[in-house]
């Protein structure tokens, strides 16, 4: 079996292609009063790209040519003329990211080839590519299939990045930063469209609340695409796009030298999704009459509805949901004192992913019900300091982060499954399989801490020493209780008990 999605095609601006054929109109508004931030910093990175492209990289600002590290800069510009509206299609511009995704949760990013097992064991594993949006580290790989919200940059930074940032980045980190409220009042729209019913659209608007201490900042995105597979067996198209976002940012200024950002976004995600179709069938090394054919054969001369991948059909006949709440919300402050800048990052993230497939990939009863609906939580304190200086520069900091994750999984077998799962005289009895039912109950406590530092050495103008070390302290516990009944809801296995030992 295979999944995969139409092709799409893209042209440069003004008109863009996101999704075969279609186009996209912008707006930008700033005429309230001046120039907007946008515009000023778009115009600078067009005039001198070099000199105006700042990073943040060693978490200071810093003009890109004078980091040392492998990085790659992505401006907004960019982002909008190429239609990369979130992580995965970012590996289309950086091709030493690769984004590898069969639904939300069993999704994984690597940079160089080097990152996290990609299935459904990776719930509790680290990411070796760390995602970063506005300093906060987001734990799972499902960000990355969300629509961007009011993004202005993206540096990508290959190879271990771990005591520069909070949480270790074995492979690299990409990191996200949004767009600022700005105290000159400015707004922007745009609107995409293109063919299998895709439109996309994007807004949002800035400005001062409180004179040159309060300002805000609002932005929203929309995307929507109908499906590329039909299902011939309820009539509906599965494996469409259903995204709708939204963000809110206040920045205070108390003071010339302390400035806090409250940010708080939330983003819902509701598509038809994920179907397999047929492709092709292979032979196993299991006797004839236990092949895809004979099978088929046996279950009343079943046959697919097409064995032409290109006529895009399937008959699945199990529930298809993919449903995703993802939110949270950040405060940051950054205080100049003394030679840097102190930095505090406190951050709560959130995501509820609801799946529901079909785990047999053809229209038979043999598995009815695949559903693992997943409930994850994250708190996340950072503290650093980054200071500039002749000789020297450094970056120290401590993080905290503590993760729980708990899944309710359900999967139940049909009266085919005898005939598809067993062998003998097991495969005609439909009353052995049918009707079994699993019940999993899984959790997932995950509690980190770290203390890192880099230092740099400008021993001349042109040889730099650049030391650094991290301490990290990681704990894990999980459990797994499984409860299987038949179809009288007699319980077959009681319960299945794991947890981990913690380590360090």
């Amino acid at each position: 079996m295979h999944s995969s999605s139409r092709g799409s095609s893209r042209s440069a601006p003004p008109i863009r292609y996101p999704i075969g054929l279609g186009a996209a109109v912008a707006v930008t508004v700033a005429a309230w009063s001046g120039t907007s931030h946008a515009e000023a910093s778009d115009g600078a990175r067009a005039d001198n790209a070099l000199e105006s492209v700042i990073v943040t990289a060693r978490r200071r600002e810093e003009q890109v040519q004078d980091v040392p590290l492998a990085i790659s800069v992505v401006n907004s510009a960019q982002l909008e003329s190429t239609g990369t509206f979130n992580v995965g299609k970012l590996s289309q511009l950086q091709p030493s990211i690769q984004f590898y995704s069969s639904n939300p949760r069993n999704s994984a990013a690597n940079i160089r080839g080097i990152g996290a097992p990609f299935g459904l064991t990776n719930d509790g594993i680290e990411q070796g590519v760390g995602i970063y949006i506005d300093q906060v580290y987001y734990s799972r790989s499902a960000t990355a299939t969300f629509d961007f919200l009011d993004v202005d940059q993206i540096e990508v930074l290959r190879g271990p990045q771990g005591t520069l940032y909070g949480k270790n980045t074995t492979a690299g980190a990409i990191n996200v930063t949004s767009r600022k409220p700005t105290f000159t009042p400015e707004a922007q729209a745009e609107i995409s469209y293109g063919n299998l019913g895709f439109v996309q659209g994007k807004a949002s608007v800035s400005g001062p609340l409180i004179g040159d201490k309060l300002a805000f900042r609002l932005g929203t995105s929309y995307t929507n695409r109908d499906g590329t597979i039909h299902n011939v067996a309820n009539g509906k198209d599965v494996n469409e796009q259903d995204n709708l976002g939204f963000k809110g940012q206040l920045l205070w200024l108390p003071t010339d030298t302390l400035s806090i950002t409250f940010s708080a976004d939330y983003t819902h995600s509701d598509p038809l999704g994920f179907g397999q179709l047929y492709v092709r069938t292979g032979s196993t090394q299991r006797p004839l009459n236990r092949q895809y054919a004979a099978l088929a054969a046996a279950s009343n001369n079943y046959q697919v509805p097409s064995t032409d991948p290109f006529e895009r059909l399937t008959d699945l006949d199990a529930g298809m949901t993919a449903e995703q709440h993802f939110g949270g919300g950040s405060v940051l402050a950054e205080w100049d004192v003394g030679p840097g800048k102190f930095t505090s990052v406190s951050a709560y993230r959130k995501w509820d992913w609801g799946p529901q497939n079909d785990r047999d990939f053809i229209g038979l009863p043999i598995t009815t019900i695949s559903a693992n609906p997943s409930k994850q939580r994250q708190w996340s304190q950072e503290f650093r300091y980054a200071a500039t200086g002749e000789k020297i520069d450094y970056v120290v900091g401590l993080y905290g982060f503590y993760q729980t994750v708990d899944t309710s999984g359900v999967q139940e077998q049909g009266a085919s499954a005898s005939r598809w799962l067993l062998s003998g005289a097991n495969a005609n009895n439909p009353a052995i399989l049918d009707g079994l039912r699993s019940e999993n109950d899984i959790g997932l406590k995950n509690t980190s801490a770290a203390a890192f530092g880099q230092l740099t050495w400008h021993v001349t103008d042109h040889l730099r020493l650049q030391p650094g070390l991290r301490i990290n302290y990681d704990k894990k516990d999980g459990k797994y209780i499984a409860t299987v009944t038949n179809a009288t809801n007699t319980p077959i296995i009681p319960f299945v008990w794991v947890r981990p030992a913690a380590c360090l």
